[in-house]
């Protein structure tokens, strides 16, 4: 299985919502070879850490690919550059942000430029409850640790709610 995080909190310059922008990233996606399976519920989520920045909307998508991890990422990198992502300040607003969570349950310890799973996925319910959707039974690849005791583990701090479901399917 692999899993990618979506999210969002500043609209990009051709859509008028985070939301409307992720939805048409992974509709791009789909015309690369990366084909969305299952999606979570959308969630709306406070920064982290907490900041004055606007919310994020956010979900989490199974999808099938033939690609590898490193091409995979190098797609979801590629498809963040064309809708605007300009890397630069850690934990910064943004127009669009695609995770690679979890790649076939693969763990990498990025000395070839990725880590996997992803390393703080552990510690963010903006990423934990939507893959709980998608994946009640998901354990972690490195500790082994289900993620309902991943939730249970979290920092009461951090600020999530459900909203809506998310368009499925490469038409979306």
């Amino acid at each position: 299985m692999i899993y990618l995080g979506v999210g969002a909190n500043l609209p990009n310059a051709q859509f008028s919502s985070p939301r409307e922008t992720l939805e048409a990233a992974v509709a791009d996606l789909c015309k690369r070879g990366v084909v969305p399976v299952a999606v979570s519920g959308w969630y709306e989520s406070a920064p982290v850490p907490v900041s004055d920045q606007p919310w994020y909307v956010n979900a989490v998508y199974r999808v099938e690919t033939e690609f590898d991890a490193v091409t995979l990422l190098a797609n979801l990198h590629a498809i963040e550059a064309e809708y605007g992502r300009v890397r630069g300040e850690v934990n910064a607003a943004r127009v669009i942000d695609l995770d690679l969570l979890d790649c076939r349950g693969e763990v990498r310890d990025g000395s070839d430029g990725l880590v996997l799973p992803h390393s703080r996925m552990h510690e963010r319910a903006f990423v934990l409850y939507p893959l709980r959707d998608l994946a009640p039974g998901w354990r972690h690849p490195v500790s082994g640790a289900s993620i309902d005791r991943l939730i249970e583990a979290l920092d009461p701090g951090q600020t999530i709610r459900l909203v809506g479901s998310v368009k499925e399917g490469c038409n979306s």
